[in-house]
């Protein structure tokens, strides 16, 4: 049965997309490896030209491909087996979910800016070149938090001592329902997508040592087993903050742009989808 939305790899981002779909009375379909939960077992591979494992996909007018393709050719293939099992007047669209990492160094970025080349990266420019003949578009999605994904566990793993807190800078993220939203929000307007490539975050830029400040590791945390049972603070990470802060002269916090480095600006998604992040800072 034709679906307006099909999601080849339903993954995290599947656990906000599909109670969305459903509110916004969007017919869906979804795959896994395994095709558990109702999904369609389906495993795209990058290196065979069998087009057998793409007739048990239905129709849809957008596909959503949210595993990376990394081999030269890969994006090209997806396409085409796809295409070549549907009906000759069938021209669906495609979104590419990616990551904002190619854009790397200490400096402003926006979507137009220019990105460190990789595997992934070439393999959604070679989406994009599609796009005169098939509706395609890539939609590269800072880090994800949300449900069961709280950056509040996190602290101890990326900053178990102080020098390693000490060179962190800033950090972009995304909320599972946001990235939801996007995505829906192309698939209503996909015109305004076509052949481009997005940046997505909530709209901030966060600072590590703000973040380990007000949230630590937490008394439970193991790296901060020494505080005992009974400890009410945030462990370790936000006295080090506090000490950081006394060396190097910052006098408040967030730290300003200038000093966190990798600053993202994702204003213009948003505005050319007329939508706002739900989710527009992360949780306390």
């Amino acid at each position: 049965m034709p679906v307006e939305l099909l999601i080849l790899g339903a993954g995290w981002t599947s656990t906000f997309l599909f109670p969305l779909c459903q509110q916004h009375r969007l017919s869906f379909a979804a795959t896994t490896r395994s095709g558990h939960n109702s999904t369609i077992k389906f495993h795209f591979d990058q290196n065979s030209d069998d087009s057998e494992p793409f007739k048990v996909l239905p129709d849809a007018k957008t596909v959503l491909i949210t595993f990376p393709i990394t081999a030269r050719g890969g994006s090209q293939k997806l396409i085409r087996l796809y295409k070549s099992t549907r009906a000759d007047d069938l021209n669906p669209a495609f979104i590419q979910l990616g990551a904002t990492s190619i854009w790397a160094e200490n400096k402003w970025y926006d979507r137009h800016s220019s990105y460190n080349s990789n595997e992934r990266s070439d393999a959604e420019d070679e989406l994009l070149a599609l796009s005169l003949e098939t509706p395609t578009t890539v939609l590269d999605l800072a880090g994800l938090y949300g449900g069961n994904r709280t950056m509040k566990r996190w602290v101890g793993k990326v900053a178990p001592t102080k020098e390693i807190l000490r060179n962190k800078g800033s950090i972009h993220m995304i909320h599972g329902i946001d990235v939801a939203r996007a995505i829906i929000a192309i698939h209503k307007d996909f015109s305004k997508a076509v052949g481009q490539r997005w940046l997505l975050t909530d709209g901030r830029v966060y600072d590590w040592w703000d973040l380990a400040s007000a949230w630590g590791s937490g008394p439970g945390d193991a790296a901060n087993s020494n505080l005992g049972p009974d400890a009410e603070d945030c462990g370790l990470q936000a006295a080090w903050v506090r000490e950081l802060m006394r060396e190097t002269g910052v006098r408040a916090l967030p730290r300003s742009n200038e000093t966190l480095g990798r600053a993202l600006d994702s204003r213009e998604f948003w505005e050319t989808f007329r939508i706002t992040p739900l989710k527009g800072r992360m949780e306390e």
